[in-house]
Parts: C-alpha cells; sequence; structure tokens
C-alpha cells in the first residue's frame, strides 16, 4: 500500500526549491528578506517546515501543494558565453542563446567563459544541488588540450591530488586523449570527483601546464556524445526519477 506523504514535514526552502523557482540557498534568502508566507503568515526563518497541505506563497503567487516532476536538460555550450543569468561587464550569458520554449531551469554548476560543452539544466533547485554536491559521486570528465607534452611527474602530481593558495583538489583521473597530437598540443582526458571553481586550469598551472582548450564531455551518466553546440535536448522521465531515487539512496 502506498505510504501517504502528505504531512511528511520538509524544509520550507527545500520546497521552494523544489517548485523550480531558484536553489535551495536563495529560498532561504528570499525567506529571511519576508517574501515567504506559510498560510498567510509571514515567515522569515529558513528553519521553518511545512507539510504539502501547507498554502505557501512567494511574493504573494501560490506555489502548487504538489511540486511538478523534475526536468533535466543537457545543453552543449560554446565558449564565449557566461554561466549566470545576468554578467556586470556586460558579456553574453547563456540565457541568451537557450530556446525560449525552456521551462523555467537552473544550472547544475557552471563552466567558465571559456569552457566549452555538456551544461545541465534542471527545472529542480533541490536536484540541481544534489547533483553538484561532493556526496553525489557524479564524475565529471572533460577533454583538455594542453601546450607541449606534459611530463609524467606534473601528471603524477594531479593524479594524487594538489593544493593551490590553500584549496585542496582532490586526485584526477588522466589518461591520454583520443588523439593524443595537435600541433605543438597534447589531448588529455581528465575526470574529476567534485568540480571546484576553475579547478581543472588552476590545477594544470600549479604543476605547469598550460590549457589552452577545454571541453566537459560527462557529467555523471550524462554524455555530451555528438550533441552539437547550443542545441538542447530533454533527459528522457525514467532517467531522470532513476537518477533522484539513486542520489536519495
Amino acid at each position: 500500500m502506498p505510504q501517504d506523504t502528505t504531512n511528511k514535514p520538509e524544509r520550507l526552502a527545500k520546497r521552494i526549491a523544489s517548485a523550480g523557482l531558484c536553489s535551495r540557498r536563495e529560498a532561504e534568502r528570499w525567506i529571511e528578506a519576508g517574501r515567504v508566507d506559510v498560510n498567510s503568515e509571514l515567515i522569515t526563518t529558513p528553519a521553518f517546515t511545512v507539510t504539502e497541505a501547507d498554502i505557501v506563497c512567494v511574493d504573494g503567487k501560490t506555489l502548487p501543494s504538489k511540486a511538478p516532476a523534475a526536468q533535466i536538460f543537457m545543453f552543449h555550450k560554446p565558449a564565449g558565453y557566461i554561466c549566470s543569468t545576468f554578467d556586470p561587464e556586460g558579456r553574453p550569458t547563456v540565457f541568451d542563446i537557450l530556446p525560449n520554449n525552456l521551462p523555467r531551469v537552473m544550472l547544475v554548476g557552471r563552466l567558465d567563459f571559456n569552457t566549452e560543452g555538456l551544461l545541465l539544466l534542471t527545472t529542480d533547485g533541490d536536484l540541481a544541488q544534489k547533483l553538484m554536491h561532493p556526496n553525489s559521486g557524479l564524475k565529471r570528465t572533460y577533454k583538455v588540450r594542453v601546450l607541449g607534452t606534459p611530463r609524467k611527474d606534473q601528471l603524477e602530481k594531479l593524479r594524487k591530488g594538489v593544493t593551490v593558495d590553500g584549496v585542496r583538489y582532490r586526485p584526477m583521473e588522466i589518461t591520454s586523449g583520443e588523439s593524443k597530437r595537435e600541433g605543438a598540443n597534447q589531448w588529455l582526458n581528465i575526470t574529476l570527483t567534485e568540480g571546484k571553481n576553475r579547478e581543472i586550469r588552476k590545477a594544470t598551472e600549479h604543476v605547469g601546464l598550460q590549457v589552452n582548450r577545454l571541453i566537459r564531455t560527462s557529467y555523471g551518466p550524462f554524455k555530451l556524445m555528438d550533441l552539437p553546440r547550443q542545441a538542447v535536448v530533454q533527459v528522457p522521465f525514467r532517467q531522470v526519477q532513476k537518477l533522484i531515487e539513486e542520489l536519495n539512496g
């Protein structure tokens, strides 16, 4: 017999994030700013919990009693775009080139301005946080073009993990790329288990390597394959549900 989850409590910020409005952290800021009320009562603490029976309003608009099913989209980001909704320097963002018919989506992590490849988008802010968290165990693989021929000692340092400016980067999995050389350049495949800000560029520079092209080819079970630049494809519902079940463990 199915379990009744109507009265199962959950954090208010999680409820808002699951509705696809924003990330959980952003929802916490909205609550503290006095933008959220529950059952017509203003709530200003993120520690507040709700059930499906509670009526939650953000900026006066009521959330659905049941969050819509999470959706995930794969996007082939070209170089030259910022992973943000707005850039104070006026540079183009990925939202400038996403199709107009997409639902409201959030980025699952970010790719640097000059980094290309697979970028995940989701309608569920809570799911986005789980996909990005190191505890998810989701690996990110990149094709990395470096200038010259990497020495064994340089690669070995990366495989053991390095510390740069007080930031510890976990050990990386590194293999030779499918096209070993390209002029004066060498291709490598590098797999991360975390994905900190500019991790590959900072770690490789630390050991004396110069990256001149970076392409993310996979994120967990999702593969870039031959998806054209700027193209978006929706992940099948069953695959999304299976992933959510795995993440919830």
